[in-house]
């Protein structure tokens, strides 16, 4: 392969990975192999070998395009000059990300995600979904459990319920949306469903 500059090599990487969303979304995960997305770019299977090792590589570069993680929306949306409360952070966070959600390439790789992983030997969505959640509960819980310590959490609720509560909430927004986005508006119902959660958690914090 021709020598490239670094910038060349990065745009065809970028062209390969648009790809393959484009035939992901169409054909689903299990179903679409090297040799299609390559053509969809109009490459050569070689080019895709040339930036990734295989399925699984190319399909985790994908996702890690729009990756939220929770973590990052916190830093997003928290000021070190003048700190918020842990609960007012995490719904913040939770607006950003739903607002992330609804981008035209964080929609396309989230419903390729959520909707179009068939069981797959040469991609383990299933894991990546785990590890992403993981991750995302680690961080409500310690900002939850924050609350708690504080006298912020309404009374009765224990912090890992309320976060399985907001991953259950938030999660089962981006599922029914993202089969059927036109169904309803989810930049206005999401929020209200978001404000309305933690509302409740705080309605009798002293």
């Amino acid at each position: 392969m021709p020598k490239r500059t670094k910038a060349e090599a990065e745009a065809t990487r970028e062209t390969l990975l648009d790809a393959a969303e484009t035939v992901f979304l169409v054909r689903g995960v299990s179903k679409t192999s090297l040799e299609q997305i390559a053509r969809q770019a109009g490459m050569t299977r070689g080019a895709v070998y040339w930036h990734f090792k295989n399925k699984a590589d190319l399909f985790h570069a994908m996702v890690e395009r729009v990756k939220m993680p929770l973590r990052q929306l916190l830093d997003d949306v928290e000021d070190p000059e003048r700190p918020q409360a842990p609960l007012e952070s995490l719904r913040l966070a939770t607006l950003h990300a739903l607002e992330r959600l609804q981008r035209p390439r964080s929609r396309r790789v989230h419903t390729i995600l959520l909707h179009c992983c068939e069981a797959s030997s040469d991609v383990d969505t299933l894991a990546l979904q785990h590890q992403l959640a993981e991750e995302c509960f680690a961080t409500m819980m310690e900002h939850f459990s924050i609350a708690q310590r504080q006298g912020m959490l309404v009374t009765g609720i224990e912090p890992e319920i309320a976060c399985r509560m907001l991953m259950a909430m938030f999660g089962g927004l981006m599922h029914d949306w993202l089969r059927d986005p036109e169904r309803y508006d989810i930049a206005d119902v999401g929020p209200r469903m978001i404000n309305t959660y933690f509302d409740r958690l705080v309605q009798d914090a002293a």
